[in-house]
């Protein structure tokens, strides 16, 4: 790099342009831009670059109804300025064009690029490329073409309508997301990494004069570019035909509070829900978290340890490094009841004085990153789903969670697809039309049990970063009480 740069006298058209990849070749301009950056007074600049190939097809009742292929290649930069910062995207990744969105973040900041003041090149690290783990960057080529998917999408879509009694509709739509990401940031971060998160969803509608139904399953990974080909469309068509059998004429739960036992797997939608959400620096830096000066003390009961986990096998949420370029890492959140850890991103780190945790995530270019949960759990304790069951002399088996939702001081609620009456310590009869209801606070003390089962299931999660994939997970767990609207 020349001795005393300025921008009179830096060439731009032949720094940057839409390469095959990001590779090694992108340092010096990017170097140069978050130069310029410093120069104009930023406190921090950090570039993401993105590259996308995203496939996803629609079967409904039989037949393909949708194919929906697209590419994607943009940029966004954040520059910080004290304890503010702002983010501008961009679809154009040449040199002008970041530099065209860098002058506009600091132009926010009230901060001026001056044509004659003296530009110092950034001293990125050497690439840290992530897509040397685990052969990633084949996934692209091994993973399933248009038709392969189809023939998939297809082939479980017509299985469901032969083995469903009373079915109405089906739909089976499933996914392919390919992503290449490059971090480049002003205290020397240069990493790159590609992401491959694929997806089936199964939604089966049954009716029978007045009994309506409907049922979901979802399955998803993001280690395997194989996922297409490997699916066990008997498990996944059999589950939810017995869901929809079972619940298709049952009664109406009786609203009331109760005991209630939760299934593991996607049944830790509701700690992701009802806490996981309050566990984010994004909701300590509003205030809107009971939990945000707890950090020490139980906010759980002591039978209660949970998780966040950056990357696990198979794991929908599973990233090797998060969307500021920081390594993943396990986050300790709560050990036996008692609150160890935030999950943190930059900007959350800054604001509230907890480290950062590899938590920084968004849906693309077009959004800064904020702090957000990857694939979280309760962890197994020592009971077995028996002795919760035997445990309850009239309380409610939820046996599939559907959707829920939080709000910013911890209220929650969710649809049970499938939930069983419990009575004198066995499992009765089906029951529909349940909803859990709590608030945060109150629902993690009464988690009494932790069952000796985890598992996890693949979800997606929405905030101010946009939607992103998620693994929720846990064993069976015992809740003591809670209300349960219904009919």
């Amino acid at each position: 790099m020349p001795n005393n740069l300025t921008l009179e006298n830096l060439s731009y058209n032949s720094m940057l342009s839409s390469q095959s990849s990001f590779d090694d070749s992108w340092r010096y301009p990017l170097s140069i831009l978050l130069g310029i950056g410093l120069a104009s007074g930023a406190d921090f600049i950090e570039f993401f670059l993105q590259r996308g190939n995203h496939l996803s097809g629609l079967v409904e009742n039989g037949k393909v109804t949708a194919i929906n292929p697209s590419l994607s290649l943009g940029a966004g930069v954040r520059v910080f300025k004290g304890k503010e910062d702002c983010y501008v995207s961009t679809n154009d990744v040449s040199f002008n064009g970041l530099k065209r969105i860098l002058e506009k973040a600091l132009d926010i900041h009230s901060l001026k690029i001056m044509q004659n003041r003296i530009i110092s090149e950034v001293n990125l690290e050497p690439l840290r490329d992530y897509g040397l783990l685990r052969n990633k960057n084949n996934w692209l080529n091994q993973g399933s073409s248009v038709k392969e998917i189809c023939d998939v999408l297809l082939q479980i879509n017509n299985r469901q309508k032969n083995i469903t009694k009373y079915l109405n509709s089906v739909t089976t739509n499933g996914f392919r997301d390919w992503q290449e990401v490059l971090v480049a940031a002003s205290d020397g971060i240069f990493a790159r990494d590609i992401r491959l998160n694929q997806s089936i969803s199964v939604q089966a509608v049954c009716v029978d004069k007045a009994h309506r139904t409907s049922s979901h399953k979802r399955i998803g990974d993001a280690s395997n570019p194989a996922f297409f080909k490997n699916i066990d469309a008997e498990l996944l068509t059999n589950s939810l035909a017995e869901i929809a059998g079972n619940m298709l004429h049952a009664e109406y739960v009786q609203s009331g509070t109760y005991p209630v036992v939760l299934a593991n797997k996607f049944g830790g939608v509701i700690f992701h829900e009802a806490c996981g959400h309050l566990l984010e620096t994004t909701a300590v830096q509003r205030n809107s978290t009971p939990f945000a000066d707890k950090k020490g003390e139980k906010i759980a009961n002591e039978n209660l340890t949970a998780w966040d986990e950056g990357f696990w096998e198979n794991g929908f949420g599973s990233l090797d490094m998060d969307d500021e370029g920081m390594p993943v890492q396990k986050t300790l959140l709560i050990e036996n009841g008692v609150l160890r850890n935030f999950l943190s991103d930059r900007m959350g780190s800054l604001l509230t004085g907890h480290p950062r945790t590899g938590s920084g995530r968004r849906q693309n270019y077009t959004f800064a990153p904020a702090s957000r949960m990857r694939n979280t759990y309760i962890a197994p304790g020592k009971y077995s789903t028996n002795d919760m069951i035997s445990s309850i002399e009239k309380g409610i088996y939820c046996k599939n969670l559907g959707g829920g939702s939080v709000n910013g001081t911890g209220d929650f609620n969710f649809g049970v697809e499938e939930a069983w009456l419990i009575e004198n310590g066995k499992v009765t009869k089906p029951i529909k039309g349940a909803t859990l209801i709590g608030q945060a606070e109150d629902i993690m003390h009464k988690i009494s049990m932790s069952g000796n089962d985890l598992d996890i299931s693949a979800g997606f999660c929405g905030s101010v970063s946009g939607s992103i994939y998620v693994t929720v997970g846990q064993p069976h767990i015992k809740v003591d009480a809670i209300t349960v609207g219904g009919r």
